[in-house]
C-alpha cells in the first residue's frame, strides 16, 4: 500500500491535468479547398501557438477558457475565431490576400515606391534589432528530410537494397530523417546563448538525440548579412542592411490592413544575379517600419553548397508593446546530384517570451545541455505536446523504423553487419587497407595498405614500414579511443629493420600517451614532405627532397584541459640519434641527368655527417588558453567548442645533460597566436599565425633540436595555416632565433564571382602572405595568391629575400 497509493495518487493527478486540457484541431485551406502547409495559428495577445503540418492539419492544446484565434500564412488574408472552452474541430478557409496600391503617381523613370519604404526600414534597423537586450522562450524544432528519386544503384553500391533496408518503398522513395525536438532557449546580447533540451524524438533510433538545434535555426535579418556556414560560402546580404540598396531592386505589391496595422508589401530582386541577395517578398509594418513576415529564397546563382534552392519563411508576433519576436521560421530545401533527388525542411515554432529574464553570470558558458532520458518520452507524451500533428506518412515512418532500430542495435544484427564487411579480400588490402569491424563493442583493428607501405628514399632504397593498429571507442561525445598501433619496415639498400609501438590512453580527464622503437624519420620534425611524394620525385625525377636520419626512442606524453579554454600537455622522450649517408641511386628516369644530393642538406654535394651520434633526453610543456569556456553537455560528458577567439600558445623545451647519458643542453621558449576562419563579412574569411621564439641556452645541440619551419620546394604541397610555399625544407632552421608571420584572405568567390566559371564551380580566390626572419635569412616574404574548390587549391606564389625576388612558382595542394 505504501507503494500503490503514492502512485495511484500521481496516475489521478496527471490524469485530472489531461483532464483539464482542450483540443481544437482542424485544417485550414484555400479557396480551392488545398491544404495551406504551415499555416501559423495563435492565441491573441500571447505567445501561445502552432503551425500546421504540410497537409494543413494543425492541432492546439489549451486550458478550459474562451480565447480568439488567428489563422495566417504568407499571401493571405488572416482569420479570427472567438472559440468558447471546448474541444472541437475548427476548419479555416484562408482568402487569397489583396493589396491595394497606394494613390501615388510615379512619373517615366521615377522611383518605385519601395524605396522609400525600404529607406524608412533601413534607418530602423538598428533599433529594431536592439530593442530587446536578452529573452527566454521554448522551441519546438521539426525536422524532415526525403529522397525523392534515387538510381537503382551507384558506383557498384546497391541503392535498391539499402533503400529497402531503411524502410523506403520500392521506387526509393520516403523519409530518410524526422526528428522533432523541444528546448528552452535563453539569449543574451551580445551573442550569448543557452538551450537545454527538453526531449527528443529521431525516427528509426532509440539512442540517438536530435540534431535540431534553435541556434542553428536562429535568423535574424535585422543583421547586415546572414552567415550560413556551410550552405553559403559568402555571407549573404539581408534586404534591409545598411548597404542593401546597392545590391537590391525592389518593386511595391501594395499594402492591406490587418489588426489595424497597415502592411507593406515588396518584391526583392539582387541586382545582379552573381551576388549573395535572397530574394522574394517581405512585408514590412508602417510607421514602425519593421518586419512583420517574410518568404525569400536563394538558389544555385548565389553559390550555395549541397541544395539547388533554399527558401527561408519567418513570422512575428508582438510579445510587447515595443518589441516583436519571430512566430516560426521555416526552412525549406531542394537539390540534387548523379541522378539523387532531395528535399525537406526544418520548422521551429516560438512560444512563451520572457523579455525580463534574470540570468546568472555562468549560465552562458554551457552552450547546450542534453539531460539523460530527453530521448525516452514516450509516445502519449509527444500526442500531447508537439504542436504541429503528424502526417499519416510521419506516423507510418515513426512505428516502421521503431522496429527498425531495435534491429540495428541488437547484437546478432550488428554481428550480421560485421561478418559482411569483415570479408577479407587481397585486393582491398593492397589497396585501401583492411578494416576488422566489432560495432557492438565499438572495436576495430586496422591493417594498412600494402601499396602505400612501401616506399623509396635514397638512405633505404625501397623499404616497406607496415602499420596495424587497435582502437576501441570509450568517450563517444568527444570521440576519445583506447588506441594501440605498432609499425615494422626494413630497407633494402641499407638493411636496418625498424619498428616501433604507440599507444593513447584517456584516463578521466587525461590523455595519456606511449611510444617507444626505432624509426628512420625526416630531419625536419615537421614533416613537411610526404614519404609518397618524395619517393614519387625521387623514382621519376631523380630528386631526393627527403632527408633522414636514425632514432630509437623511448616517450610519454600527458595531455589535459585544466579548465575552459586552458589545455595543457607534457611530453619526455629519450631518443639516440644517428646520421644516415645515402645508400641507393637508383632511379626509374632521370630527366634532367640529375645527380641526388646527399643526406646532408647542408652541405648537398658530399655525403659527410650532419652531426655526431648522439642521446638527448628532452622535456617539452606546452599551454594554450582561447579565452573561451563554451561547451556542450551531453548524458555522459561535456563537448567544448570552438573558440571565436585567437589561441595563445607558449612552449617550453628542455634538453636535459647527463641524464640518461644525453648529450644535449639547450633551453627553447617560444610563444605563438593564431586564429581560423575569422568572418570578413562579405570579404570571405581571414586566417593568421604568429610565432617567435628563442634559445635561451643552446650550449650543446645538434641539428634534429634546431626550429625547424614547415617549408615546400615541390608541386604539391600540403596546406595549413603556419606553413610556407616556396620555403626550402631544412637551409633556414635556427638554434638561435625566429619570428614567422602567415596571413591568409579566403575572399568567397567575392572579387571574380563576376565570371561565369567561377560561379559555377563554387571557386574562391586565395591570398597568402608569409614572412621569416632567422640569423641564417634576412626578411623571407612570401606573397602567393590562387584559388579553391572545397579543399583543393592552385596557388601561385613569389618569395623575396631582403627585397630582391628569389622564386616563383606552381604549387597545387590541400587546405586543412
Amino acid at each position: 500500500m505504501k507503494i500503490t497509493l503514492p502512485f495511484t495518487l500521481f496516475i489521478l493527478l496527471n490524469i485530472s491535468a489531461f483532464a483539464q486540457q482542450i483540443t481544437i484541431s482542424g485544417k485550414i485551406t484555400d479557396e480551392q479547398n488545398k491544404p495551406i502547409p504551415f499555416a501559423s495559428i495563435y492565441i491573441k495577445n500571447t505567445t501561445k501557438g502552432t503551425s500546421a503540418n504540410s497537409e494543413g492539419e494543425y492541432i492546439l492544446q489549451l486550458k478550459p477558457g474562451v480565447y480568439e484565434v488567428q489563422y495566417k500564412a504568407i499571401g493571405y488574408k488572416p482569420e479570427s475565431r472567438k472559440l468558447n472552452a471546448a474541444s472541437q474541430t475548427v476548419n479555416v478557409v484562408l482568402k487569397n490576400e489583396t493589396y491595394q496600391l497606394k494613390d501615388v503617381t510615379i512619373k517615366s523613370g521615377g522611383e518605385d515606391p519601395a524605396y522609400a519604404i525600404i529607406r524608412k526600414a533601413i534607418k530602423k534597423r538598428k533599433s529594431h534589432l536592439n530593442e530587446v537586450n536578452a529573452y527566454t522562450c521554448g522551441v519546438y524544432i521539426k525536422g524532415l528530410q526525403k529522397l525523392l528519386a534515387a538510381p537503382k544503384k551507384f558506383m557498384g553500391f546497391d541503392v535498391q537494397k539499402a533503400a529497402r533496408e531503411n524502410g523506403l518503398d520500392s521506387n526509393r522513395r520516403g523519409i530518410i530523417y524526422l526528428s522533432e525536438s523541444e528546448s528552452k532557449y535563453s539569449f543574451q546580447r551580445p551573442g550569448n546563448v543557452h538551450e537545454e533540451m527538453i526531449s527528443s524524438k529521431v525516427s528509426g533510433s532509440n539512442r540517438a538525440f536530435s540534431y535540431n538545434r534553435a541556434s542553428d535555426l536562429k535568423v535574424n535579418f535585422y543583421e547586415n548579412i546572414q552567415t550560413w556556414d556551410g550552405i553559403s560560402n559568402r555571407p549573404i546580404i539581408s534586404p534591409i542592411a545598411d548597404n542593401a540598396l546597392f545590391y537590391y531592386n525592389y518593386k511595391y505589391i501594395g499594402f492591406t490592413v490587418e489588426n489595424g496595422e497597415t502592411i507593406d508589401k515588396i518584391q526583392v530582386l539582387p541586382k545582379r544575379s552573381y551576388d549573395a541577395c535572397f530574394q522574394g517578398t517581405i512585408y514590412i509594418i508602417e510607421d514602425s517600419w519593421r518586419l512583420y513576415s517574410l518568404g525569400l529564397y536563394i538558389t544555385k546563382k548565389q553559390n550555395i553548397n549541397f541544395v539547388d534552392t533554399l527558401r527561408v519563411n519567418e513570422q512575428f508576433f508582438p510579445v510587447s508593446p515595443t518589441a516583436w519576436m519571430p512566430s516560426s521560421i521555416k526552412f525549406e530545401f531542394t537539390g540534387g546530384l548523379f541522378g539523387f533527388k532531395i528535399g525537406g525542411y526544418f520548422i521551429s515554432i516560438y512560444k512563451d517570451y520572457d523579455l525580463e529574464p534574470t540570468f546568472t553570470r555562468k549560465e552562458f558558458s554551457e552552450v547546450l545541455r542534453i539531460n539523460k532520458g530527453v530521448n525516452k518520452k514516450d509516445s502519449s507524451y509527444w500526442e500531447n505536446e508537439r504542436p504541429i500533428p503528424l502526417t499519416d506518412e510521419e506516423k507510418t515512418d515513426y512505428k516502421k523504423k521503431a522496429v527498425l532500430a531495435r534491429k540495428r542495435e541488437s547484437k546478432p544484427y550488428l554481428d550480421s553487419l560485421d561478418k559482411v564487411n569483415n570479408k577479407f579480400a587481397f585486393n582491398k588490402l593492397f589497396m585501401g587497407g583492411y578494416r576488422h569491424m566489432n560495432r557492438y563493442q565499438h572495436e576495430y583493428y586496422n591493417f594498412d595498405p600494402l601499396l602505400t607501405s612501401v616506399l623509396f628514399n635514397t638512405v633505404q632504397g625501397f623499404a616497406i614500414n607496415y602499420g596495424a593498429s587497435f582502437s576501441k571507442r570509450i568517450d563517444t561525445i568527444n570521440n576519445r579511443n583506447l588506441y594501440i598501433g605498432v609499425k615494422a619496415g626494413y630497407g633494402f639498400s641499407d638493411h636496418k629493420f625498424t619498428g616501433g609501438i604507440n599507444s593513447s590512453v584517456p584516463m578521466g580527464s587525461f590523455t595519456l600517451g606511449f611510444n617507444a622503437g626505432s624509426a628512420i624519420i625526416d630531419l625536419n620534425n615537421t614533416t613537411p614532405i610526404s614519404p609518397f611524394i618524395n619517393s614519387l620525385h625521387s623514382l621519376f625525377e631523380k630528386q631526393n627532397y627527403e632527408k633522414l636520419y636514425q632514432k630509437q626512442f623511448l616517450s610519454a606524453s600527458l595531455q589535459k584541459r585544466i579548465t575552459g579554454g586552458w589545455q595543457a600537455s607534457a611530453f619526455a622522450e629519450w631518443a639516440d640519434r644517428k646520421w644516415l649517408p645515402n645508400a641507393s641511386n637508383f632511379s626509374f628516369f632521370n630527366p634532367g641527368n640529375r645527380n641526388y644530393t646527399s643526406n646532408n642538406p647542408l652541405v648537398p654535394n658530399q655525403d659527410v655527417p650532419l652531426f655526431t651520434e648522439n642521446q638527448s633526453f628532452k622535456i617539452t610543456f606546452r599551454t594554450t588558453y582561447d579565452f573561451s569556456d563554451k561547451y556542450e553537455t551531453y548524458p555522459n560528458g561535456k563537448r567544448y567548442l570552438p573558440s571565436p577567439y585567437p589561441t595563445i600558445g607558449l612552449n617550453y623545451i628542455k634538453g636535459v645533460k647527463g641524464f640518461l647519458g644525453s648529450d644535449v643542453d639547450y633551453d627553447l621558449l617560444s610563444a605563438d597566436i593564431s586564429k581560423s576562419n575569422i568572418p570578413a563579412g562579405v570579404l570571405g574569411s581571414t586566417s593568421f599565425y604568429i610565432g617567435a621564439g628563442r634559445f635561451l641556452n643552446n650550449s650543446s645541440i645538434f641539428y634534429p633540436d634546431y626550429k625547424q619551419f614547415a617549408g615546400n620546394e615541390v608541386l604539391f604541397y600540403k596546406g595549413g595555416i603556419n606553413s610556407f610555399l616556396l620555403l626550402n625544407y631544412y637551409n633556414f632552421s635556427t638554434y638561435t632565433q625566429f619570428i614567422e608571420g602567415h596571413l591568409e584572405q579566403n575572399f568567397s568567390g567575392f572579387i571574380l564571382n563576376k565570371l561565369p566559371l567561377i560561379r559555377k564551380l563554387k571557386l574562391q580566390e586565395i591570398l597568402d602572405i608569409n614572412y621569416l626572419t632567422t640569423p641564417s635569412i634576412k626578411n623571407y616574404t612570401e606573397l602567393g595568391v590562387g584559388i579553391q574548390y572545397l579543399n583543393f587549391r592552385i596557388m601561385y606564389g613569389r618569395s623575396y629575400n631582403s627585397g630582391s625576388q628569389t622564386n616563383s612558382a606552381i604549387r597545387l595542394g590541400l587546405s586543412f
